[in-house]
């Protein structure tokens, strides 16, 4: 049923081949099975897989499925980005300013942006972020292996989501960023009662000067121990970031790390606005094709 099907890697939120998230996206999935794209995406073993399952628009936009290793998610940051650019380049072959994925999430719109620089950054708009459960610092600090003083303790931890949920924990420093590892069982029994067992920790000192913040995401129980560039989780930080108003202001644009403790050095662009009843989040990136194939 596989056979002749194209697919393509390519690596988002990167800024060269090679680094970023990797991402399998494959065409044709129509001809697939719910139980064949997991299979497949399993083969892949990339933080998530994509399929196109029509080229055509219904409604305006593109239907696609994602998978990690493991379950189908409703929604992705880098698998949407990375499948609007695979659409525009592969499928349409021609340059357009906008392209909408169907997702059970909802329709998400994703724009294509040259800068002044000649870097395209591709933006993707997310749902207004939903504000959840927070936790306590001392539990938290516990499970990440940390003194809970590594906690900055002006603001909450706490789930939010824009599409897919995620624990949002305010770290001080890099050096509690590079200490932090996930205890399972001890994460498990503080979010029993969440929605979500993923964790994305954040900081202010970086890397490389040109960022704003550091991250780390945790998700283990997507069969992904550490992700190198989370576009949803990144969603989540930029909607927290504004309401809790982190730099002061309703609005910003600003660029983050993430990736630098696994090798795969990645940078997303959010901007946020709490100015208006609904908090606005977008989250952008580059993209760069790695390899085109057929499934034999």
């Amino acid at each position: 049923m596989t056979k002749g099907i194209i697919f393509y890697i390519v690596d988002v939120f990167a800024e060269a081949k090679y680094c970023g998230n990797q991402l399998a996206v494959i065409r044709s999935g129509n001809r697939l099975t719910t139980a064949e794209m997991q299979q497949l995406a399993k083969e892949m073993n990339y933080s998530e897989t994509t399929f196109i399952l029509s080229e055509e628009e219904r409604d305006g936009g593109y239907d696609v499925r994602i998978f990690t290793p493991v379950t189908e998610v409703p929604f992705a940051g880098h698998p949407t980005l990375g499948t609007a650019w695979v659409i525009r380049q592969e499928i349409l072959q021609q340059p357009v300013d906008r392209i909408c994925l169907n997702l059970p999430v909802g329709q998400i719109p994703v724009s294509f942006d040259t800068e002044a620089t000649n870097e395209e950054i591709i933006w993707m708009k997310q749902n207004p972020p939903f504000f959840g459960l927070s936790f306590e610092r001392e539990k938290m600090a516990e499970a990440l292996g940390l003194p809970s003083e590594a906690i900055d303790f002006r603001y909450p931890i706490q789930e939010v989501s824009t599409g897919l949920p995620f624990i949002i924990v305010p770290l001080c420093h890099l050096a509690d960023i590079k200490k932090a590892r996930v205890n399972q069982q001890l994460l498990a029994a503080l979010t029993e009662s969440s929605t979500t067992k993923d964790v994305l920790v954040f900081c202010p000192e970086v890397y490389d000067e040109g960022n704003n913040l550091n991250v780390r995401v945790f998700v283990d129980c997507l069969g992904i121990p550490e992700d190198p560039a989370t576009g949803s989780a990144n969603g989540c930080l930029a909607g927290y970031l504004a309401k809790y108003r982190y730099f002061g202001t309703d609005q910003f644009q600003i660029r983050v790390e993430q990736g630098m403790e696994i090798g795969r050095p990645s940078v997303l662009h959010l901007k946020a606005d709490a100015s208006r009843r609904d908090i606005e989040v977008e989250v952008g990136g580059q993209v760069f094709m790695v390899a085109r194939g057929e499934l034999v």
